[in-house]
């Protein structure tokens, strides 16, 4: 847990440092090639505003993700990637 906690600890520095809030922030996402874990992925994006772009890899076993969504603070973002989390083989880029 430790190094998850500093992980984002890091992050939020950045995020705090780069960017100014509220802000378009994207996400970017790697998963398996399944449509449910697709639909969690989606999910985490309930605003009418967010924009997802799917790509599926050369191969067609993974999919590519990248959410833009406006945040209104780095804590926002950070409980996005928590949330991620929960998400079986998901990968955060």
């Amino acid at each position: 847990m430790d190094d998850k906690k500093e992980k984002y600890e890091k992050l939020k520095i950045q995020l705090e440092e780069g960017f100014e809030w509220p802000s378009i922030y994207m996400f970017k996402f790697i998963i398996a090639a399944d449509n449910e874990k697709l639909a969690k992925v989606e999910s985490l994006f309930t605003s009418n505003e967010a924009l997802i772009e799917v790509k599926e890899s050369r191969t067609g076993k993974f999919l590519s993700i990248t959410a833009k969504e406006l945040m209104v603070n780095p804590d926002s973002v950070i409980d996005r990637y928590l949330e991620a989390e929960e998400i079986e083989g998901l990968i955060s880029l």
